[in-house]
């Protein structure tokens, strides 16, 4: 009577799930994941938009396509190991807090690289990569024509209309106002180019203004 370990293994060779990797196919499927976590580490580090760029994070960018190419050939050379690996990676938890949503992006690109180049999709997985770092480069790029900045100004009631008119004339956002006795504090988002007025010397020059301050936002 055969053995239910050897019944599942014929019926798994019958789907053809069984695949005999050679080193040439491991070494190229991993080389080539390393190369495309190469493109999208550079990417993410000459057009890093943040506040804070982390070095062990962009290096996490490549390991994590590396990775992932490893795990997708273990999983399919073999479809019972593969069943083992899923569970194992299902008691995985993250407890590390990511701040900017776009780092996230980055992460999701390293994993779809890495499971391209794992499946043997080499060609897919570098124009993939290639294209999808352009598109990023270009919207950077158009992005870094204007900045968004928060303005708190602290200002007299007596003021409160030519502070208004400036930050109408900028085209300023209200993000919150609070009020004091005989003093007033407002928060406003604006976006403007580099070659722009400074809003910020508008305000100061204001009579009344007791306080400004301009703080460019990036999204944390």
């Amino acid at each position: 009577m055969q053995s239910i370990r050897s019944v599942l293994r014929e019926s798994i060779e019958q789907l053809g799930l069984v695949e005999h990797l050679t080193v040439a196919y491991i070494l190229v499927s991993l080389a080539c994941a390393a190369l495309c976590g190469l493109i999208i580490y550079f990417v993410y580090k000459l057009f890093y938009r943040g506040a804070v760029y982390s070095e062990n994070f962009a290096l996490l960018i490549v390991l994590t396509t590396v990775v992932t190419a490893f795990i997708v050939i273990t999983i399919g050379s073999n479809l019972v190991l593969s069943l083992g690996m899923v569970g194992a990676l299902s008691i995985v938890r993250f407890r590390s807090a990511v701040k900017d949503p776009l780092d996230v992006g980055f992460l999701f690109f390293g994993i779809a690289v890495g499971i391209t180049s794992g499946a043997g999709l080499y060609p897919f997985a570098i124009i993939a990569t290639v294209a999808i770092s352009l598109l990023y480069i270009i919207f950077t790029l158009i992005g870094r024509g204007k900045r968004t900045f928060v303005i708190v100004v602290k200002y007299a009631d007596s003021a409160e209309e030519e502070v208004q008119k400036a930050v109408g004339e900028a085209k300023g956002k209200l993000r919150g106002k609070a009020k004091y006795k005989g003093e007033n504090e407002l928060t406003v988002d604006i976006k403007y180019a580099k070659s722009s007025a400074t809003v910020l010397d508008k305000l100061l020059a204001i009579e009344g203004v007791k306080e400004a301050t301009m703080v460019e936002y990036v999204g944390e």
